[in-house]
């Protein structure tokens, strides 16, 4: 009786180690099937673009895609620049009215000077005629400051250029396709899915890509018409306020 009982016991327990094994192996098996199937995933994504570019037709598909570089070159150019020109205008302003009180009009400029953005330029050439009276400061200012807005403007034209350009690359893509097709039901003297599919493929390809490239380009070109208004904002009020200052200053004296 003792010995079948034992025996009865080796069982289960070889029987539970089994099932354990088996659910080791199962979860290993579902955890190299995950990896793989992430890995073939990320490896379709990329061949499907690749493929999709290929089936867009090259040689339209490429202008595309030199709109796409060329234009994201001069919105990140941009977009860095704009980054840089933006200061604080009320430490600046501060700055400005202390250097002022302190060592007069010679040491403003030096703040001016040593502060980068174009508030600061604006507000040096300002100082540099405060000699020739308070109505030539303020013409000064707002002539320089038409200047400041147009460097900060400057490459918005070629981001609106290829934001146009890309979608008329891919509207042509889309006609030329089409035409491919409509050549294909003439020489077959028959209308046939087989036929027209190639051509209506790159039609909606070159087209799709054309439109993602216009949107991509848009955001950007809209990011920094939004910038440069307000770095043209803070600089007319920080013009307003230097201007006052001088009033002030040339008060005292």
């Amino acid at each position: 009786m003792a010995s079948n009982v034992a025996l009865a016991q080796e069982e289960e327990a070889a029987a539970t180690e089994t099932a354990t094994e088996q659910v080791e192996q199962t979860s290993a098996a579902i955890a190299e099937e995950d990896a793989a199937a992430a890995a073939e995933e990320g490896k379709s994504l990329h061949s499907q673009m690749k493929q999709k570019f290929i089936e867009g037709d090259p040689a339209f598909m490429s202008f595309v895609l030199v709109a796409l570089i060329l234009g994201l070159a001069f919105a990140i150019e941009r977009v860095l620049y704009l980054n840089l020109a933006t200061s604080n205008t009320k430490k600046l302003l501060a700055n400005v009215e202390e250097a002022l009180e302190s060592g007069g009009v010679e040491a403003a400029k030096e703040v001016c000077r040593t502060t980068r953005g174009p508030v600061a330029s604006i507000f040096y050439q300002g100082l540099d005629r405060f000699d020739h009276g308070i109505d030539v400061v303020e013409k000064t200012v707002i002539s320089y400051g038409g200047v400041q807005a147009g460097l900060l403007e400057k490459g918005l034209s070629w981001i609106a250029l290829f934001i146009a350009l890309a979608p008329m690359l891919g509207f042509m893509g889309t006609v030329i396709g089409m035409i491919g097709a409509f050549d294909a039901i003439e020489v077959a003297g028959d209308i046939s899915p087989s036929l027209v599919a190639g051509g209506i493929k790159v039609a909606l390809i070159t087209t799709v890509s054309g439109l993602v490239v216009a949107i991509i380009l848009q955001i950007f070109y809209n990011y920094c018409v939004a910038k440069i208004d307000s770095i043209i904002n803070n600089m007319e009020d920080a013009s307003i306020s230097l201007l006052d200052l001088l009033v002030k200053h040339n008060m005292k004296k």
